[in-house]
């Protein structure tokens, strides 16, 4: 039970919430406006489709690595999340999605729910990689059917321009995979046509593909223009404020995702991702050529800063946990109503995370989350 104003699907509301064996039983009935009481704030647990890594660990390490990142990001309230893969030989891709379905038979307790995996390439134009590195290749469906046997692939990115890959986006959209479009030097014409074979979202927006410009409005117009979903990292690194704003008028359930690496929630230094060397300084993550490379978000500081910019604190939470639950078709979770799961996230007035519950039970065992 936690006591304080919750947010509702309808609203916030004052009092007690409620759960049994991980599952929400009551809320609240008394509208409130929490911003007339010192009362703790509590929101459904955020929700991260783009996790590489944290806590020093890497996605692409497998093992008791998946283990570490989860357990870090339950520390700054994601209560589910994406293993996210990064391009690499087929062998490794193979290895790493065996290793991340044995964990799935025996996950972390008191830890971020791994809902599956984000293959995030080897599928991308090889002319815009990013910090991908380069095996890039286009993508087949015995190969993704043969990948998908060993971890369920919640989630894929590719770049829509390369050949097969219509083919290949109808034939994971028939089987309940999300398809986002990402990495990419397509333009806006390429992005229209995935859409309507079945791609549903976009793959840290701005980042990594085409721009918008008056006469080649690229992916990124394709996105504004017709997106239901999209992904963004709003560290206020990766996109300038006005960008983030400019989506937010465009993109209707535009979602916040950290692209974390395994310099999240550690000090600066020398971090892996995937097989290349990383350094976090000054706020951000990059290779030796001073490309971003991820980033070191947490979804609180993710909370605070859209809060910063203007949207409202329910605004804010659905973007960090209703709409990610929604894309994946999830209504047990991203919510607090009767029969979801008890994950939630209790914040103080200055929305400093004070507590962290995942089905209902406590996260502990670190300094960063103190009771309220």
């Amino acid at each position: 039970m936690r006591y304080g104003n919750v947010l509702t699907l309808d609203g916030w509301r004052l009092g007690e919430l409620r759960w049994r064996d991980g599952r929400i039983t009551a809320l609240p009935e008394a509208p409130v406006d929490p911003d007339t009481n010192d009362h703790p704030r509590i929101l459904p647990g955020f929700i991260d489709l783009h996790v590489h890594g944290g806590g020093g660990a890497d996605v692409m390490e497998g093992g008791a690595a998946l283990a570490t990142v989860a357990r870090t990001h339950a520390r700054f309230g994601t209560t589910s999340l994406l293993a996210t893969t990064m391009t690499a030989p087929d062998a490794e891709i193979r290895r790493v999605l065996g290793e991340i379905g044995a964990y799935l038979e025996a996950p972390e307790a008191l830890a971020s729910r791994v809902l599956g995996v984000h293959l995030e390439g080897p599928y991308i134009n090889p002319g815009k990689l990013g910090a991908q590195p380069s095996h890039a290749r286009p993508g087949v469906i015995e190969e993704v059917e043969a990948l998908s046997r060993l971890a369920p692939i919640r989630l894929l990115t590719l770049a829509p321009e390369l050949a097969g890959h219509h083919e290949l986006i109808r034939w994971l959209s028939d089987r309940g995979v999300r398809v986002q479009l990402g990495h990419t030097l397509g333009s806006y014409e390429d992005g229209v046509a995935a859409l309507e074979h079945g791609a549903c979202g976009f793959t840290h927006l701005f980042n990594a593909m085409t721009g918008l410009h008056h006469r080649k409005p690229g992916m990124v117009g394709a996105a504004l223009a017709h997106a239901d979903y999209a992904e963004l990292i709003p560290d206020l690194l990766h996109v300038h404020p006005g960008a983030i704003r400019t989506a937010l008028r465009c993109i209707p359930r535009l979602y916040a995702v950290t692209d974390s690496t395994a310099a999240a929630g550690m000090p600066d230094g020398e971090y892996r991702l995937g097989e290349q060397a990383v350094t976090k300084c000054l706020g951000g993550v990059r290779l030796a050529d001073g490309t971003l490379a991820g980033s070191t978000l947490t979804m609180d500081q993710a909370l605070r800063n859209l809060v910063s910019l203007g949207l409202t604190l329910a605004e804010a939470s659905d973007r960090l946990s209703r709409f990610p639950a929604d894309f994946l078709g999830r209504q047990d979770i991203g919510r607090l109503a009767p029969g979801a799961r008890a994950d939630l996230v209790v914040l103080d007035p200055d929305l400093n995370l004070r507590a962290v519950h995942v089905a209902g039970r406590r996260v502990e065992g670190d300094s960063h989350v103190t009771d309220a």
